[in-house]
């Protein structure tokens, strides 16, 4: 495979397929965050508990999980434009579906669909900046995607209420059409690059779907057999991996220890990040009593902010090390599920304020350990290397709203983790903060006891590649 890290980081090709990028990732991410403010109709709708709603979102994250590592192994072999028309294309048809469904299945459906064409966009977000940029200036091209994550999240919301507000939540499936504007600009600047033929392990693919599929399924729905099926699955798929000559996934990866701290870290990273967007509007909702459009409002101004912010925290990472964007965004996550966890419902005017915290953490938490792991990689792990590391963070923050699904189950709880709350009725969304936050440190702890010494240590001395 030719070396593109020796052309120059501002080709013009590059910058405009970056700026591409940004616009498309917008779609992506409002895809999945559009639906969040109206998961409380979809439940009243068809009268669903939190944990069987919860599918709308974790069933097209599993699907998306592994559709990232697919299009990554798959980018390693054919040209990136040929896969983003076919990812397009099929995203555009599972929007259709779901603007016809009147039934539950068929949302579900929709949302299989749309997450088996638009996962070709999280590995296209991660390849782009690692196959047309030096790593000296990933930081800032991953910034730049940032800001397409950060927008989409802030116009998710305000788009969701709107249409909800005139018209039927199921036009917002139509949003996901409007992606398919960007592929003749991929088609003139992607380069024609693909790897060498190699046989791709089907087997070793339909066993790791399996294996996560079935294992969410026990969180979600609690169930022992569910996890003893997705144990066995995973000791097959394990027998797989070891045993054929052209595995799904190389175990030889895992040999670089640098990759693997990176990608566990990241997934409990991913995790913490992903409850916050989930149960947000649940308590608005219950609490507060919002409606859609009220819930977007307040949703909004931290997503813009977080839009505005996204340069700077590559920027940041770029010249002062990931370990330092690291702290950063972890202060922030924590300042803002503190904060929710003593004040959760009450005013919406406070809230709004609290998440602007917490979304400029998320991103920033999110550039630090995409930039962190790309950097432990060789030029020919690229693709499915950064593909895996997508498929981790989907399927860390299916978990986690699979298992927040769950305790939203319950209703209520009659203790409090934090004593300072001051809302009795949202304890137990309080706890779930509580927890989020515990969890923000223990991430920040494994990051820089792992990757923290210096800039040096961490980004040059640790990784194997580039």
């Amino acid at each position: 495979m030719k070396q593109q890290h020796n052309r120059p980081a501002a080709s013009s090709n590059a910058e405009k397929l970056l700026k591409v990028l940004a616009f498309t990732l917008v779609f992506s991410v409002m895809n999945a965050s559009i639906f969040n403010v109206v998961l409380p109709v979809i439940g009243k709708e068809f009268k669903l508990n939190p944990s069987d709603l919860s599918w709308v979102s974790t069933g097209y994250m599993i699907v998306y999980a592994i559709g990232s590592v697919t299009y990554g192994k798959l980018a390693d072999r054919y040209r990136l434009k040929d896969l983003l028309s076919f990812g397009l294309v099929l995203f555009a048809l599972g929007s259709l579906v779901g603007v016809a469904a009147v039934d539950y299945w068929m949302i579900i459906l929709a949302r299989v669909l749309q997450a088996a064409g638009a996962s070709v966009i999280p590995a296209t977000g991660m390849i782009i900046p690692v196959r047309y940029f030096p790593p000296e200036e990933r930081g800032r091209a991953l910034g730049t995607s940032a800001i397409g994550l950060a927008l989409g999240s802030a116009l998710g919301p305000i788009v969701s209420g709107f249409v909800t507000g005139f018209a039927s939540w199921r036009f917002l499936f139509l949003v996901s059409v409007l992606p398919l504007m960007t592929l003749p600009f991929y088609l003139k600047y992607l380069d024609d690059e693909k790897g060498a033929p190699r046989p791709i392990d089907f087997i070793g693919g339909a066993l790791l779907a399996g294996t996560v599929s079935l294992l969410l399924l026990s969180i979600t729905r609690g169930s022992l057999p569910f996890l003893i099926a997705g144990l066995g699955l995973g000791v097959l798929l394990a027998w797989r991996l070891l045993s054929t000559p052209e595995p799904f996934v190389n175990p030889a990866m895992f040999r670089n220890r640098s990759y693997t701290a990176g990608i566990i870290v990241a997934f409990l990273a991913n995790a913490m990040s992903f409850g916050m967007p989930f149960i947000t509007p649940q308590f608005l909702s219950r609490l507060n009593g919002l409606t859609p459009l009220e819930i977007g409002l307040v949703l909004f101004p931290a997503a813009l902010v977080t839009a505005f912010m996204g340069r700077k925290g590559g920027r940041l990472a770029d010249t002062r090390g990931n370990p330092t964007l690291v702290l950063t965004a972890s202060v922030l996550l924590l300042c803002c599920f503190l904060l929710l966890s003593v004040f959760v419902g009450l005013s919406p005017y406070w809230i709004m304020l609290m998440l602007i915290f917490g979304n400029v953490g998320q991103s920033f938490m999110g550039i630090a350990m995409s930039n962190t792991v790309s950097r432990t990689l060789k030029r020919e792990e690229t693709g499915v290397g950064m593909g895996l590391f997508s498929m981790m963070n989907f399927i860390s923050g299916a978990a986690a709203t699979g298992l927040i699904g769950r305790l939203l189950d319950s209703g209520s709880v009659s203790f409090r983790l934090n004593p300072l709350l001051v809302l009795r009725e949202g304890a137990l969304y309080s706890n779930i903060f509580l927890s989020l936050g515990a969890g923000t440190v223990l991430v920040a702890l494994l990051y820089l006891s792992g990757f923290g010494k210096s800039k040096r240590s961490s980004e040059a001395g640790l990784k194997t590649g580039n």
